[in-house]
């Protein structure tokens, strides 16, 4: 990707990407969406606001996130 984009983007400069959500996503809209940016990069944004922020992750980072996450590591902040 381009120079510009830093760990916190407006998603409405990620031109062409694909964005998708999980299908256990609630109806109102209360979901977060990622899309592969190719390369090393996964972005991530709100679904209510899809111009707002994204945040840009490595595909390392988010491996990591998603391994703790179905282990059960951060299960406490739904408490």
């Amino acid at each position: 990707m381009a120079d510009e984009i830093r760990s916190s983007t407006s998603a409405s400069l990620l031109a062409g990407a694909a964005w998708r959500k999980s299908t256990r996503s609630g109806a109102i809209g209360n979901c977060v969406e990622i899309a592969s940016l190719g390369g090393d990069e996964i972005a991530m944004r709100n679904s209510r606001h899809p111009d707002g922020p994204a945040l840009i992750y490595t595909r390392a980072e988010m491996a990591a996130f998603l391994a703790g996450a179905k282990d059960g590591e951060f299960d406490d902040v739904l408490h």
